[in-house]
């Protein structure tokens, strides 16, 4: 897809998409578009008084054969309520239309910046606008027999600036917007391709060719001796009963100077999980592909805060397996050991995410960082708790939650903090071990869980847990610039404000 600012030179696009919004109460609301040519204003206005198009949000409709402003088709998207109206809304709008243009076999349309001259910040509405787009246009169709996309169905958009727009402002917003969706749908594609072709090794050479052109991004990969060496015995225990190595991957991208402390975002790498010994029920177990989701989508955080150039330094870490039944797998009741010497008993070979985080959490702690940030598809309990609306994090950092929450704010991602507190952390204490990995008690098992990982952060170092066993994949019913099944990238756009404020 190509998304760029207008040329004055250029044919004008046979679509022209203008947005509309409404005021008033419910019950008698009032259309607004904001367009300097009459007839195409009068247009929209007859259909909305007419009862024909009501402005809501996603909703959309289009006149054809127009030749209005040199344009064929004119289409109009609605952003609801002007009270309502943010970023995300047209993140959300430019998913529906996009949808909207396919089924009408529009590839080649205008985005008059007039019609959202109302809004505060045109280069924002630009970004999140051209960033939904761009995610919308994903697809996973590698391994279909047909999977060549025709040229006269790649769409291209070009970006009128309005008169009181900048185009500097326009051009940088396309630019970091197209960035910001490229890394996201790495990271999609990662956690969408299937088990047999997303293995630990797979998803480590994926990394390194990824950053190969990325100025200041060094990656380092260990394989099985290395961790072993390195007395990683979480992450060497989970991978035993697997056929495939496993990996542990090492980003380093150093946008500031060497002084400043860098920030280290973790991610969960299990590229498939069956569970263990535990073994998973079989309905919906090829989901289990998502489960290196947190791992993918850090890598994803981190290329995007590369190629953005944020001055910022950055340390990133994946420990990566594979979680089967092979006849070398830990069985229940066996005791690891940690990197920084605690002893966990496994108690249930389905918790294996923790266990493979608590090592690279420990390697963290040792980079001496200015914070640390997890992400993993840790718990069902999440699911419960929060469905796939909000990804849950915890931290016991006051200062932290504030950041966090305005960093997902910013990023227009649904955040919830959730509890973390002594009581959890007392239900972590083994019988046989330092530590078990499921809790004595059968509730809170998110909080738990994040209760667990705390034990291999080093005291004084700020920390917060994601847990986005919830957000990680389907939710096209929420978002319409995502699919209905899939990866969704999840707080890769919290990730690089959070970056951003170190």
């Amino acid at each position: 897809m190509k998304i760029q600012l207008h040329k004055k030179s250029a044919k004008p696009a046979k679509t022209a998409i203008y947005f509309t919004r409404t005021t008033g109460k419910k019950d008698k609301p009032s259309l607004k578009v904001s367009c300097e040519n009459k007839d195409i204003k009068k247009l929209i206005e007859d259909s909305f008084k007419a009862g024909e198009y009501k402005s809501a949000a996603d909703e959309v409709t289009v006149f054809r054969k127009q030749t209005l402003d040199a344009n064929e088709n004119i289409v109009f998207v609605g952003l609801g309520d002007e009270k309502k109206i943010n970023t995300q809304s047209f993140r959300q709008a430019a998913g529906t239309a996009y949808k909207f243009l396919k089924s009408q076999r529009l590839f080649q349309a205008s985005v008059k910046t007039e019609s959202y001259d109302f809004f505060k910040d045109a280069g924002k509405a630009t970004y999140a606008f051209a960033e939904g787009l761009h995610l919308a246009d994903y697809e996973l169709n590698t391994y279909k027999s047909n999977n060549k996309k025709e040229k006269s169905e790649e769409f291209s958009f070009s970006v009128e600036p309005s008169k009181s727009a900048k185009e500097a402002a326009i051009k940088k917003s396309l630019e970091q917007a197209e960035i910001t969706a490229e890394c996201i749908n790495f990271s999609r594609m990662l956690g969408d391709t299937p088990g047999n072709f997303m293995t630990p090794s797979i998803l480590a050479k994926e990394t390194q060719k990824a950053a190969q052109k990325v100025t200041n991004l060094k990656v380092t990969v260990w394989d099985k001796a290395r961790i072993k060496k390195e007395k990683m015995g979480g992450l060497l225990g989970v991978s035993l009963g697997s056929g495939q190595d496993p990996r542990f991957i090492i980003m380093e991208y150093n946008g500031a100077p060497k002084s400043k402390k860098p920030v280290c975002f973790v991610g969960k790498g299990l590229t498939f999980d069956a569970g263990g010994i535990s073994i998973k029920p079989a309905a919906n177990m090829d989901e289990m592909r998502y489960d290196m989701c947190g791992g993918a989508n850090v890598i994803g955080s981190v290329l995007a805060m590369a190629k953005l150039k944020l001055k910022v330094n950055v340390i990133a870490l994946v420990p990566a397996s594979e979680n089967m039944l092979g006849e070398n797998a830990n069985k229940p009741g066996d005791i690891l050991v940690a990197r920084n010497g605690k002893s966990i008993e496994v108690l249930n070979t389905d918790a294996e995410g923790r266990l493979i985080l608590a090592d690279a959490l420990c390697y963290a702690s040792e980079q001496k960082p200015a914070a640390i940030f997890d992400a993993a598809t840790l718990t069902g309990a999440m699911v419960i708790a929060l469905g796939n609306v909000h990804t849950g994090f915890f931290t016991r950092d006051e200062k932290l939650r504030s950041k966090i929450s305005k960093s997902a704010e910013e990023a227009d991602e649904l955040l919830w903090p959730m509890p973390i507190t002594d009581f959890h952390s007392a239900d972590m204490k083994g019988a046989f071990a330092d530590l078990s990995n499921i809790a004595s008690n059968r509730g809170a098992g998110s909080s738990t869980a994040a209760a667990f990982l705390e034990n291999f952060v080093e005291d004084g170092i700020p920390w917060a847990h994601f847990d986005i066993a919830g957000t990680a994949w389907n939710q096209g019913q929420r978002y319409s610039y995502l699919p209905a099944k899939g990866a969704t990238g999840s707080v890769i756009r919290t990730f690089i404000e959070l970056a951003k404020n170190y």
